[in-house]
């Protein structure tokens, strides 16, 4: 595989979506061949698998049902989109990825980072070149989305699980160079500068 992989991961209300349409129109205009896609969801099956996911009925899930159901909707986003796309030298650009799975089901479930990503082995071919982790206070995060539409079974969980996401993808991004960190506090312009600046200075983008 070429092509370049890059997500964007925060907890809920950090505004990826917005930093995703920005990135995606302006590596369209320079010439670039993008792919958005989103996680879970992405293809027919895993759209599905989303929908039971978030299911706010679906209270009895156990916590390693939902870490497999994760993965199960990622093997198949790599093997139907992703991986295809970056055979044909696209760009990926995805909205979460493996890391969502490390801070919401290993650190805020407590089931390990280590079980996460050993079991992700099986589902993704390639990490990402670069993650944009954009952090935001888990109270003001859960603000935004309340304003943005009704919250899924997640995002209906308790404030304390929300702050050990914060507080796990920050410790991620202290782990691992390849994780950016922006303030998701800053002006949406300003942070679309600072993604900008970082894809220049890694080389992953002219």
């Amino acid at each position: 595989m070429s092509g370049i992989f890059i997500t964007m991961e925060g907890p809920d209300g950090s505004g990826k979506s917005t930093q995703i349409e920005l990135l995606k129109d302006y590596l369209s205009e320079k010439g670039y061949d993008i792919i958005v896609t989103r996680e879970p969801g992405g293809t027919q099956i895993s759209e599905k698998i989303r929908q039971i996911i978030l299911d706010k009925e679906n209270e009895k899930m156990s916590d390693m049902t939902e870490l497999m159901l994760y993965v199960a909707a990622r093997a198949q986003l790599v093997d139907e989109v992703i991986k295809p796309a970056l055979d044909k030298n696209q760009v990926v650009i995805s909205d979460r990825f493996v890391d969502s799975s490390a801070v919401y089901q290993g650190i805020a479930r407590g089931l390990g980072t280590k079980l996460v990503y050993e079991m992700n082995q099986y589902a993704i071919s390639r990490m990402p070149d670069i993650t944009f982790l954009l952090d935001l206070d888990a109270k003001e995060g859960i603000k935004r989305k309340k304003h943005q539409a009704a919250l899924d079974r997640l995002e209906l969980e308790k404030l304390s699980f929300h702050e050990k996401v914060v507080e796990g993808y920050r410790s991620l991004a202290q782990e691992q160079d390849r994780i950016v960190l922006i303030d998701a506090t800053l002006p949406k312009e300003t942070i679309f500068e600072r993604i900008i600046s970082v894809l220049q200075e890694r080389k992953i983008m002219k």
